[in-house]
């Protein structure tokens, strides 16, 4: 028979899944970060149970705790961030009457500059890619999708054949949180995909037998990619261009915002494109884009380059 806090979090776990459609990956972090919360409490003498907390202090304290095992500010802030919607969905459904974490103050995240690859070793990596054969044809695709439209790695293994719309060059995408958005393709992408569909996935699709698989991508058995799948692919991709360059699908998304931005694409356009429920989330990549942008000036401006002449 299950104790108190195992049902709240299972009924929370379900909710995560059955509403939110959240990534397993992702409700597995959650559950692990409620369960060790609740460790804390237990192990400190906090309160005996989930439902017990009395007042913010023992927030506050989780958080002195987490500091001192050597948490950096990040995963702090994301076990607050899993610990603010638990009770956020316990205080709606009426187990507890407050949400201590709703305001709690976390530690501050350092901005950090998102990791970026070089435009030339994308296109790197396009070329080397075999157009002759079904999984040199699909790598080329899914390299197209990840810097073309700024897919997640997630959203690139759950397209469908459904979600794309070739007529007006968009895929319909099913994004974090059951958040769905459009995005554009440029042309190229649009014919390759197509050719991809028809002719390609239809051999790897032979491998599996099962018709009724609809995912576009599909590994060398002819079943669903993964997201381990993807990685792999880059990182073959790099080793026969005899590089060592280390790439993840999340640096051409990256790439893909950094790029867009570069060639004067508004901020809020970008936002959409990527998906970012906050406009804060996309200004980032400004930052990138305003490095180059000093670079281009120290090195282009002759007063700027007489300065630094001068300093050397």
């Amino acid at each position: 028979m299950k104790n108190k806090d195992e049902e709240v979090i299972d009924d929370f776990i379900d909710n995560l899944i059955g509403i939110k459609n959240y990534s397993m990956n992702t409700v597995e972090n959650y559950k692990r970060d409620i369960e060790e919360f609740l460790n804390f409490l237990i192990s400190e003498k906090m309160a005996p149970n989930l439902t017990s907390l009395r007042n913010e202090r023992v927030c506050k304290n989780y958080i002195s705790y987490l500091s001192n095992q050597g948490y950096a500010s990040s995963s702090i802030h994301r076990k607050l961030s899993a610990l603010n919607s638990f009770y956020k969905f316990l205080l709606k459904n009426g187990t507890v009457s407050n949400n201590y974490f709703e305001n709690v103050e976390a530690p501050k995240i350092p901005k950090r500059l998102p990791k970026m690859i070089k435009e030339e070793e994308i296109m790197m990596l396009f070329d080397i890619c075999d157009l002759n054969n079904k999984l040199g044809y699909r790598n080329y695709c899914i390299l197209g999708c990840l810097y073309g439209c700024g897919l997640r790695v997630s959203e690139l293994c759950s397209m469908q054949i459904k979600d794309i719309d070739f007529q007006n060059r968009t895929i319909q995408i099913h994004g974090k949180g059951s958040k769905d958005r459009v995005v554009v393709m440029y042309d190229e992408l649009a014919e390759s995909l197509k050719h991809y569909i028809s002719t390609f996935r239809l051999e790897l699709l032979y491998l599996s037998g099962d018709e009724t698989n609809r995912y576009v991508f599909l590994n060398k058995n002819g079943t669903q990619l993964t997201r381990v799948g993807v990685r792999k692919i880059l990182d073959k991709l790099v080793s026969d261009c005899h590089e060592t360059f280390h790439i993840s699908p999340h640096m051409l998304r990256h790439s893909f915002a950094t790029a867009l931005l570069n060639h004067g694409a508004d901020m809020r356009s970008v936002q959409e494109l990527l998906g970012h429920e906050s406009l804060s989330t996309t200004q980032i990549y400004t930052h990138v884009s305003f490095e180059r942008i000093r670079s281009s000036y120290d090195i282009a401006h002759p007063r700027a380059g007489k300065v630094k002449q001068k300093k050397e």
